[in-house]
């Protein structure tokens, strides 16, 4: 029962937060026999904060990118020698080096599993949404990677945070809006009929309308492999009400680029043609 788990996995999170362990025991919580001990010692050694003032400034960004191949080598089993680390990197200062941590979490979930992921990851992922674009950006690219190793309950929890990506720090940033159609095509495959419309479907719309041309054809392919989705879908209503939708928002729109967009969006897939007649 995946919510026994979870409830398991943050109560033994609650009881290690509140309890206060000696320095012999926190030495004995990283302790492992996959590789040389001394030797990841001084993997762990290198978030120190004095090592990056006096070392290597680029020090931190080095052991967060290669955190991913260390977690794979020590396996799932020995996490915990990590973790404290991981949780380190994902607060520092650097943003390149949160930044990095984002590109690379959703491999680090696979490496963990569900249960992990859900105790361990899910908070520094929902850290990093609501972090510097630079940062986001790194999870955005891989949204869907992750998501589809959450539970359906869980899963559903980020679609009402879905629509803070249309906004960006620097409007321009249009190649962020672009890959929110790319991820959104993907995760169609991960959500119910109802929750594509209630969800999805404003935002398609509106990147539909995006002022540059390359995130607007993306979004006609997303708005059309929708229709596909629900269309296949046992319940119909929903398809129906999405296209009388297009119809009235695109083909009697009184600008032709509105007009035009219905015209593209019929354009990327026959479907329309095969469900009108």
């Amino acid at each position: 029962n995946m919510d026994s788990t979870l409830h398991y996995i943050h109560n033994d999170s609650d009881l290690s937060t509140n309890s206060s362990f000696s320095p012999e025991e926190e030495r004995k919580s990283k302790v492992q026999d996959v590789v040389p001990q001394a030797l990841l010692d001084q993997y762990l050694s290198m978030t120190d904060p004095s090592r990056a003032q006096t070392v290597d400034t680029e020090i931190a960004k080095h052991c967060a990118y290669s955190l991913p191949g260390v977690a794979l080598t020590l396996g799932r089993q020995n996490w915990h020698c990590l973790k404290d680390t991981y949780e380190t990197l994902a607060s520092d200062m650097q943003w390149k080096v949160r930044r990095t941590l984002a590109f690379s979490i959703h491999e680090l979930a696979v490496i963990l599993g569900d249960q992990l992921t859900a105790g361990d990851l899910v908070p520094v992922f929902n850290g990093f949404l609501k972090d510097l674009d630079e940062v986001r950006i790194g999870v955005l690219k891989h949204l869907h990677d992750f998501l589809k190793l959450l539970h359906l309950d869980k899963r559903r929890e980020y679609l009402y945070q879905l629509q803070e990506f249309l906004v960006t720090d620097n409007s321009r940033n249009w190649r962020f809006r672009a890959e929110l159609a790319e991820q959104l095509i993907l995760l169609l495959d991960l959500y119910s009929a109802r929750d594509i419309y209630d969800y999805l479907r404003p935002i398609a719309f509106s990147l539909c309308a995006d002022k540059v041309s390359s995130v607007r054809w993306i979004s006609y392919k997303l708005v059309s492999e929708m229709v596909k989705k629900l269309y296949l879908a046992s319940t119909s209503t929903f398809v129906v009400d999405l296209m009388n939708e297009l119809v009235e928002k695109f083909c009697r729109c009184r600008k032709w680029s509105g007009r035009q967009t219905f015209v593209f969006i019929c354009q990327v897939k026959c479907l329309f043609v095969h469900l009108f007649w």
